[in-house]
């Protein structure tokens, strides 16, 4: 049975992966050498959403990773902070009560990391990280639909959620490593077309995390999306991005393809843990464990 949304994926361009490795090869001999700065570097570090996703997580801990960022300001008052702390739904509140700068919460919630749970779960856990403060709202494509081509399936549960989270921002992620090039496009658009503020590459809880590839494809199709819709929707990059050349590599990505204007937190993200401190070594020339 034909989709509703089969004649909206046949607007994008296709492509195949030798084609995006040529291109990715090509945009990084033009622009890698020349973003080898400090002022990208310290770009780089407020696009990161620090991230604390771990089973061993605890109140205090999560209290003493928030202060860290409220910190940072005054430790560092010429560089600009990072653009959110990300955590698990339940230590929303923790954040929301210790956090005194100006930078966003994120929350994982959907069933993450897989997606695989009630859709009633998913909408109770959105709206009750959004009524702690979350600000931002991570949340798992439902994959499976997408091997079963449930496209209608998958736009309206992308919606729900959307719905669910108020004024905050929607960032879905694909699981890119799982996908073909062929099914991350289409993941691209269902998931813009269902309202996405955001498109993220994984979790980082599977292997392969973020590629090169899976960005070039992301970007690609947000390029095409905002030409024929007119709305521009964010990308983020997280999963096994340590250092700050990859990191840079991933900003030449999304500088190609998008342009200037996505060079910004509001539009450009980097999902990490330990990227901050080597960025944040990179640029002051010396090794920093700050966070």
């Amino acid at each position: 049975m034909k989709s509703q949304f089969d004649a909206i994926l046949e607007q994008y361009p296709t492509f195949n992966e030798k084609e995006v490795q040529l291109n990715i090869a090509e945009l990084l001999k033009q622009k890698s050498a020349g973003n080898q700065t400090a002022a990208v570097y310290k770009t780089i570090l407020s696009l990161i959403d620090l991230t604390s996703l771990n089973t061993n997580d605890t109140e205090e801990g999560i209290q003493a990773f928030t202060t860290k960022v409220n910190d940072f300001e005054e430790a560092y008052p010429e560089l600009e902070n990072v653009a959110a702390i990300c955590v698990y739904p339940s230590m929303v509140k923790t954040v929301r009560e210790v956090l005194t700068v100006g930078v966003d919460i994120a929350a994982v919630t959907g069933g993450f990391p897989h997606s695989q749970t009630f859709m009633e779960v998913k909408i109770a856990e959105t709206s009750l990280a959004v009524l702690d403060g979350a600000s931002e709202i991570d949340i798992v494509f439902p994959v499976g639909k997408l091997l079963e081509e449930k496209y209608d399936d998958i736009v309206d549960e992308i919606r729900e959620i959307k719905s669910a989270c108020r004024e905050a921002r929607l960032k879905v992620i694909l699981e890119s490593g799982l996908l073909s090039m062929k099914q991350l496009r289409i993941a691209s658009i269902l998931a813009m077309t269902a309202g996405a503020d955001f498109i993220k590459t994984s979790t980082g809880k599977l292997q392969p995390a973020a590629t090169l590839e899976a960005a070039w494809c992301m970007c690609k199709m947000i390029a095409e999306y905002n030409r024929i819709n007119d709305r521009k929707v964010g990308f983020k990059a997280a999963g096994g991005i340590r250092t700050t050349e990859e990191a840079v590599n991933y900003y030449c990505v999304v500088e190609s393809l998008l342009g200037k204007e996505w060079l910004n937190k509001e539009l450009f993200r980097f999902g990490a843990s330990s990227l901050a401190n080597n960025v944040l070594s990179d640029i002051t020339g010396e090794k920093v464990k700050f966070f």
